[in-house]
């Protein structure tokens, strides 16, 4: 566990040098793991120990949304100047979200099909 606990950190760490190197404005965690993906795709899949550490890890968490929720308590009168554009911000990224998501599933349904027939 402790060895895929390692492997874990030591992807993040990449991903947040390689975030602050090039400044991205992607969080260095989402590039670690998409790294982390890439290598277990060529791979062919996580080990037993990486599963079970990662299982272990999304059983607690909730307990990673505390700083976050910490975080919002702690600013939240900017929330309260800044509303609009948050509110706008979210409204439009869900009806993005929904629109890609209906293109993809039409998309692999039409593929399904064609394949089908």
């Amino acid at each position: 566990m402790l060895g895929a606990l390692t492997l874990l950190l030591v992807f993040q760490l990449i991903g947040e040098i390689i975030a602050q190197l090039f400044a991205l404005p992607v969080p260095g965690p989402v590039i670690g793991m998409a790294m982390l993906f890439a290598v277990l795709s060529l791979r062919g899949g996580a080990s037993q120990p990486l599963r079970d550490t990662a299982q272990g890890l999304l059983q607690h968490l909730s307990l990673l949304f505390v700083p976050a929720g910490v975080g919002v308590m702690l600013h939240l009168h900017r929330i309260g100047d800044e509303w609009l554009p948050l509110a706008a911000s979210l409204v439009g990224s869900t009806i993005l979200a929904i629109a890609v998501t209906a293109l993809v599933l039409r998309a692999l349904a039409r593929r399904t099909n064609a394949s089908g027939e």
